[in-house]
């Protein structure tokens, strides 16, 4: 007979068949054990930082805002970090189009950060096109993904931004 102790109680283990185990259903994730206050670890997990468009369109969708307005609350009380606006595309039309729609996108969610009192000297945008996209697939379920803008925490200003010139 074996008896396995885990921690204070059952409530701790897993068991099956006479076999326990450490309850690592709760345990933290890999890699993201230690989440800080007004890290980019904690904004990406508990804010999130992509919002995602309908084809063709750079509107704002009502559940686009609620994510815009989360983002903006996590800004606004973490103001050490500059906001990099990346919008992309992956919808039909050429390349100059999509280029224009992504900058659209990311202009959009820039103006929704802004309206929500986001200071507007912490933040650019910039269009990148079908130059990034998050998966290369043809149906209509993946290349929703890649109609995106990201909202990318920044510690200082890159070429793009204008404040940098």
């Amino acid at each position: 007979m074996i008896i396995v102790f885990c921690g204070a109680g059952l409530a701790a283990c897993n068991s099956a068949g006479g076999i326990s185990s450490p309850n690592v259903t709760n345990a933290p994730a890999a890699g993201f054990g230690q989440i800080s206050n007004g890290s980019e670890e904690e904004f990406i997990i508990n804010v999130g930082r992509r919002v995602y468009f309908d084809r063709g369109s750079a509107v704002v969708t009502e559940e686009a805002k609620m994510t815009i307005k989360s983002q903006a609350d996590w800004l606004k009380q973490n103001k050490k970090w500059l906001v990099k606006v990346q919008g992309h595309a992956d919808d039909p039309g050429s390349e100059a189009a999509q280029k224009t729609l992504s900058a659209q996108r990311a202009d959009a969610v820039m103006a929704e950060l802004v309206t929500l009192g986001v200071s507007p000297k912490r933040v650019w945008s910039k269009g990148y096109g079908v130059e990034r996209p998050v998966t290369d697939c043809s149906s209509i379920e993946c290349q929703s993904q890649n109609r995106r803008v990201v909202v990318n925490l920044r510690e200082e200003y890159d070429e793009s931004a204008p404040q940098a010139r």
